[in-house]
């Protein structure tokens, strides 16, 4: 057995047990692949992850960056109450309409505001609507962009929110300080962000399959 079948295998056995998918995330993912979209989705280990901290941190409002097929979505709209709230932010019109197909066949719709375009042009038009402070952040974007959405996670939170940022491993390459890759620089800088606010404590865990290391970074707002 090679080692990526062990860690796929290690992944099926957690997803089995402990996150067992249902129609609705199979449908979410399979019309995802149809329509072309990037194989990229968070794990059902990762999504009943998400959820589970949404629902630990008693979330009602969830800002999501990065959409994609609205399979993270789903789990995260699962968690809040009937009278919760996400806004989730993607930047191809192709894939938010995947999305919106999605989170609709899940009965989600009217929990969830999906909206197109660039996010640093939408977190602005976002912020001038003045919302409550969101309780959960889960950024899973464009990675050279990092520091500029954990930046406005800050301006969109409030003391006690939870910020996640996903795939910050980047296959053990985060650490290489000579890296000029973009997606690895932003993410350093996202990282060093965290570190070193005055406003954040976080920490970063290690997840690996067979698709490589990964993992997520985690900070909460403490002022």
């Amino acid at each position: 057995m090679s080692e990526s079948q062990r860690w796929d295998d290690v992944d099926l056995y957690f997803t089995s047990r402990l996150a067992p998918d249902d129609d609705v995330l199979r449908a979410a993912l399979r019309d995802s692949e149809a329509a072309g979209l990037p194989s990229i989705a968070v794990t059902a280990p990762q999504g009943k992850f998400l959820q589970l901290l949404a629902q630990i941190q008693g979330a009602r409002t969830v800002l999501e960056i990065g959409t994609l097929g609205g399979y993270s979505t789903i789990w995260l709209a699962r968690a809040l109450p009937e009278d919760g709230r996400v806004v989730t932010l993607e930047h191809s019109p192709v894939h938010a309409d995947v999305a919106v197909r999605n989170i609709a066949r899940a009965g989600l719709d009217r929990v969830v505001d999906v909206r197109v375009g660039p996010a640093l042009e939408s977190l602005p038009h976002l912020a001038d609507e003045n919302p409550a402070p969101f309780d959960l952040v889960f950024i899973d974007a464009d990675k050279a962009n990092n520091p500029h959405y954990v930046e406005w996670a800050l301006r969109l939170t409030r003391t006690g929110s939870l910020i996640i940022l996903d795939n910050v491993v980047r296959d053990g390459h985060v650490a290489d300080p000579t890296s000029t890759d973009p997606a690895i620089t932003g993410t350093r800088t996202a990282i060093d962000l965290i570190a070193d606010h005055p406003r954040l404590t976080g920490t970063a865990l290690q997840t690996v399959g067979g698709k490589g290391y990964d993992g997520f970074a985690l900070a909460r707002v403490v002022s």
